[in-house]
């Protein structure tokens, strides 16, 4: 069965593939996302690592002139897909790349560790280390950006102003936003996703309407990121993103060791003082003693979001909590995401009144939090938990097909959910079945 599930994976890549640029899956998203190509990426190593490389050039070919990278990179026109590029408008801000449409947002800095795992993946170091030093300034680009322009008090935490930016789109975490939304227009759209997806399985119209106003805001100020903090209704320290940007971080310092540490030194040295700082920022604001785990915190009331979410655990992938919080943690992933009964990780407590089994990020599982929390828990060294998160990756996709996101209930026969041949699940379930391989 592992050979048929490897073949299948492999051919839903390269299904996938558009040449130049792998699409998270057909009809649904038919464009070029930013971490899904890193996801992607991590797949593709496995089986042509030129494909992964190109890959990943792909998707810095869309960073700003400001280091900025984007979301979305409209590579093509497909009209499968709302708000598009027009919507967007990214030319509105005058740094945004030229000749290419994208979006003004950004995602989780997943760049940065992918090219780390490309190394170690790659039998010719040579060839990948080429690689990785035409590129890797691009990405050190994008964190300078993240710190100069997305931490507006200078403590080590970048803000998301969307939602999208955190890629856990429509998280109870946001309810919490959207309550202090006063006097919203009722915005005119017509929906795609809903054609492609059960409605049931998707945001709703309402949360739709308040994802188009915050990016109406922030194009009324043309994406300007300082204009942003000082007016957008949605501004917040996500503890996954933060925690992705760590540990890109520290693969960034790894990998300009390995390429000429003497030569890099100035930007080893930064880069060690920006992970230190969000590392500290992250344990004196975003830890939550009571939950047992991080939380998100919202600048613009000033106050935490107390609810834990798969994003909670993902400080676990970075190094960022000590040995006593980490076992904390351990103990909060049993108790509210594990069970007989139960696939983990679901990406939202079970036992708080808003879980949604089937309800895209208000708690199905998802590869990819999977794949960041599996690497988490190894690095502390809770392997019987690693190998469980693992396995319950694997033994979805095996009994329902490789889909966006799944049923965490185990009672459920059929839990696949969301988009099919989604790439990402392909991607990532390679890289777990050839982890020793590697």
């Amino acid at each position: 069965m592992t050979n048929s599930l490897q073949q299948s994976a492999q051919q839903i890549l390269l299904n996938n593939n558009q040449g130049k640029f792998t699409i998270p899956c057909e009809n649904l998203y038919p464009f070029q996302w930013h971490w899904d190509s890193g996801f992607i990426a991590l797949g593709l190593a496995h089986i042509d690592m030129e494909k992964a490389i190109t890959e990943i050039e792909t998707l810095l070919s869309s960073q700003w002139e400001n280091g900025f990278i984007p979301h979305i990179v409209f590579h093509n026109k497909v009209d499968s897909y709302f708000p598009n590029a027009d919507f967007h408008h990214s030319a509105l801000h005058p740094e945004a790349i030229k000749g290419l449409k994208t979006t003004g947002m950004t995602q989780p800095p997943v760049t940065g560790f992918v090219l780390k795992h490309l190394y170690d993946i790659a039998e010719d170091k040579t060839e990948i280390k080429n690689f990785i030093k035409s590129k890797i300034d691009q990405v050190y680009f994008s964190h300078q950006y993240l710190y100069n322009n997305r931490d507006p008090e200078q403590e080590g935490l970048v803000y998301i102003y969307h939602n999208w930016e955190s890629g856990t789109d429509n998280s109870p975490v946001w309810d919490e936003v959207w309550k202090h939304f006063k006097n919203i227009p009722k915005y005119e759209f017509t929906r795609k996703d809903t054609t492609h997806v059960d409605a049931d399985q998707r945001p709703s119209d309402e949360e739709y309407n308040m994802y188009i106003h915050i990016i109406e805001v922030a194009k009324k100020y043309n994406y300007n990121d300082q204009k942003i903090a000082e007016h957008s209704p949605f501004l917040i320290q996500d503890p996954l993103f933060n925690a992705i940007l760590s540990q890109s971080n520290q693969a960034l310092i790894e990998l300009y060791s390995i390429l000429d540490e003497t030569e890099n030194l100035t930007k080893i040295k930064q880069l060690k003082t920006w992970d230190e700082t969000t590392k500290q920022a992250m344990n004196t604001k975003l830890f939550d003693e009571e939950l047992g785990t991080y939380v998100h915190y919202d600048m613009r009331q000033k106050t935490h979001i107390r609810m834990r979410t798969s994003s909670s655990f993902v400080p676990l992938f970075a190094g960022i909590p000590d040995k006593q919080r980490a076992e904390q943690m351990l103990e909060t992933l049993e108790t509210n995401f594990g069970g007989d009964n139960y696939y983990l990780c679901a990406s939202f407590d079970r036992n708080h009144p808003k879980f949604q089994p089937k309800k895209y990020w208000r708690g199905p599982v998802w590869i990819n939090l999977n794949w960041l929390l599996y690497h988490g828990l190894k690095r502390y060294g809770f392997l019987k938990m690693a190998t469980q998160v693992k396995n319950d990756s694997i033994d979805l996709i095996q009994n329902n097909g490789f889909y966006e996101y799944f049923d965490p209930r185990k009672s459920e026969s059929n839990a696949a959910c969301g988009g099919k041949n989604f790439s990402w699940s392909a991607a990532l379930l390679l890289d777990f079945l050839n982890e020793n391989n590697t």
